[in-house]
């Protein structure tokens, strides 16, 4: 069980963390939609402005709130996320809040916060609004997913892809609950591990699908990535309690260097010097989530 001041740090950080990648997903949602479908479209940035709302009261409330390590992670922003929302905007001509990075890039941690009572109930009050839109954003990725594997729908996100997001948001679900619930949500790092081991490795398929194929070298990096995350699963699924430490270590190693791939990806995209159809913004969100996950590494090992 968790205390108040775990429950208001924690459900925080989560809300920070996922309330932006599912405002992400939302708006790549939209931008892969075609004419034909312009009420996919519109529930996608209803999504998209929901979770703005969400991101910005919790970022409101968490400044000073959060701990340093989060703070200073870049799983919140990065050097490249407001220039790639720019460029996002400009690619696709859907508004994106960019005051809300600029509140992110003011955030600051606090090792020893003053939890109040109102501030724990004001936790509280945006967990359960948080909920109920999640849920429903759950239903209507599942609603797209299902209609492009029936032929009845066609967008340029891959079929991967939407069960990539719907996987993201049924563990920001599954911690919400468990934190309501007082619990700990991230206790078992072999899960942790299995989880976030399969999104890396997705990711590379991804970046490997998503480049131009004149980039030889950036798409054999991409595919070497996919066969050393797919060693990563399987180690970790055979690991024991005695053994989990040093597969832990091998995991944190090889995710330092993928982000660092990620990290010179986001730049060249952003600086035009990558041939891709990468939206700039998806490039920094897949970086965003290796920093999160380097972060769930360290604290393990803390």
């Amino acid at each position: 069980m968790i205390n108040e001041h775990q429950y208001v740090v924690l459900s925080l950080e989560l809300n920070i963390f996922f309330g932006r990648i599912m405002k992400e997903h939302s708006l790549f949602l939209e931008a892969g939609f075609t004419p034909a479908n312009p009420d996919f479209s519109k529930v996608a940035d209803q999504y998209k402005q929901l979770f703005e709302a969400i991101l910005k009261d919790a970022v409101i409330l968490g400044n000073g709130v959060i701990s340093c390590l989060v703070a200073s992670s870049g799983e919140i922003v990065t050097d490249y996320t407001l220039g790639s929302e720019q460029k996002t905007q400009y690619f696709t001509n859907i508004a994106i809040n960019q005051e809300i990075t600029k509140l992110e890039e003011a955030l600051h941690g606090n090792a020893n916060p003053i939890i109040t009572p109102a501030l724990v109930q004001q936790v509280c009050q945006l967990n359960a609004r948080v909920k109920p839109i999640l849920e429903g954003l759950i239903d209507f990725k599942t609603q797209v997913l299902n209609n492009m594997l029936s032929c009845n729908l066609f967008t340029v996100n891959y079929p991967l892809l939407i069960e990539h997001i719907l996987r993201e948001a049924k563990m920001y679900l599954c911690h919400l609950i468990a934190l309501e619930n007082r619990q700990n949500p991230e206790e078992s790092i072999k899960d942790t591990e299995l989880f976030w081991d399969q999104i890396m490795l997705e990711h590379a398929l991804f970046i490997r699908g998503l480049l131009d194929p004149v980039e030889c070298d950036l798409i054999n990096t991409a595919n070497d990535f996919v066969g050393e995350y797919n060693d990563l699963i399987q180690a970790a699924k055979l690991a024991t309690d005695m053994t989990i430490d040093s597969v832990t270590d091998r995991t944190m190693q090889k995710t330092k260097e993928y982000r660092d791939f990620k990290e010179a990806g986001t730049k060249g995209i952003n600086e035009c010097k990558i041939r891709s159809i990468i939206l700039p913004l998806l490039a920094d969100h897949v970086l965003r989530e290796s920093n999160h996950y380097i972060r769930l590494l360290c604290q393990s090992q803390i």
